[in-house]
């Protein structure tokens, strides 16, 4: 479970756990954002001061790779494939529609942090598409006239946990 909060002490032994590894940075990048859902300046600032790397190089590494965000990412995040299978099979104006009941755009995150919306060129599973994935849950053969019911489903489980919390 992310939760976007990380003490010093617990930041530093992810980067004494990695840094003796060829690719030990990319290992820290991925465990704080696993822990975090993203990659906040801070983290970053300490993996420099500890590794000896350049801020700069820990920026260009982080923001090379599109696994990584250095923005706070939502706690449900949508994958639309866009390609060519589900392109031409509507992706497109799911993507819209998407685009449209979120009020967000492609790569940004909904101003409650309940949703990011991103795509991807591929998810292999041409047959079934168009596809939208939440949260490693694949929605096959969609449509725009589903976007309503499927993210019914994800504003169900916020609101559940809400109440629960009460």
């Amino acid at each position: 479970m992310r939760r976007n909060s990380m003490d010093e002490q617990e930041l530093t032994q992810i980067i004494e756990r990695n840094k003796i590894e060829q690719n030990g940075l990319i290992a820290m990048l991925y465990e704080v954002q696993s822990k975090m859902g993203y990659l906040p300046e801070a983290a970053l600032k300490l993996i420099s001061k500890n590794t000896g790397r350049s801020l700069i190089d820990i920026y260009s590494v982080a923001s090379f790779y599109n696994a990584f965000s250095l923005s706070p990412r939502g706690k449900h995040i949508i994958k639309v494939c866009m390609g060519t299978a589900c392109h031409v099979r509507g992706a497109v104006p799911i993507l819209g529609e998407l685009q449209r009941k979120l009020e967000i755009k492609t790569g940004e995150t909904t101003d409650d942090k309940q949703f990011t919306l991103e795509t991807v060129n591929c998810l292999g599973a041409c047959a079934l598409g168009p596809i939208v994935v939440i949260d490693d849950n694949y929605h096959v053969n969609t449509r725009a006239q589903k976007i309503n019911a499927i993210l019914a489903k994800y504003s169900q489980i916020h609101d559940d946990e809400n109440e629960a919390m009460e």
